[in-house]
């Protein structure tokens, strides 16, 4: 039992960063390893599972979920379940897609309503901020924005007609690292302007 002057653990930035990564990626690898050799519907159970599995350990852990864990696994499991209705794993391989394009009408709906993510979550951070880092923000936020939009078109196609295992690294470090080389990128066009 947590008392006031013990309140239960809160996750620092290392544990959410391999709670994101690692979260996401345990249901895809179970859901591949076992996909491959007894089926699509055993890979389905063993995917949703542990999705079901990170949520249950965050309560746990930390008396709460986080929202990016609510959002991501239950969109896994409401589309592993209707893939478990229909047997056909696609509607599965398609939470990326769906995750990814959600950000990309997040990240422009701000934008376009002049209230940029990026701009309006640093300022909160540093409202120091010089105008003109404010304004480079918002541009950012659009990029940003794109660079979502085309990585969901390509888990979308991944999902139809890659393979599961060429899928699941996509899935599992394909975003990662494309989001790294995509942040250089941004940290050159940066430099460059000055």
């Amino acid at each position: 039992m947590t008392s006031a002057s013990n309140p239960p653990p809160r996750p620092n930035p290392k544990a959410q960063a391999l709670s994101l990564f690692f979260g996401g990626l345990l249901p895809v690898i179970a859901f591949t390893v076992i996909e491959e050799k007894y089926g699509p519907q055993a890979g389905l159970i063993a995917g949703l599972t542990f999705g079901v599995g990170e949520i249950i350990y965050e309560l746990a852990r930390y008396k709460k979920v986080s929202q990016i864990t609510w959002i991501g696994n239950g969109l896994l499991l409401g589309l592993g379940l209707i893939s478990l209705f229909f047997n056909d794993g696609i509607w599965f391989k398609l939470q990326p897609a769906i995750m990814e394009f959600g950000m990309f009408v997040f990240l422009l709906g701000s934008w376009a309503l002049k209230k940029p993510f990026l701009k309006i979550m640093v300022e909160k951070q540093n409202p120091e901020i010089p105008q003109i880092m404010k304004d480079s923000l918002s541009g950012i936020t659009l990029r940003m924005a794109l660079f979502f939009l085309v990585h969901a078109v390509i888990a979308t196609y991944a999902a139809f007609y890659w393979s599961t295992e060429a899928w699941a690294v996509l899935k599992g470090i394909g975003l990662t690292v494309s989001m790294i080389v995509y942040m250089i990128g941004e940290m050159f066009w940066m430099r460059m302007k000055q």
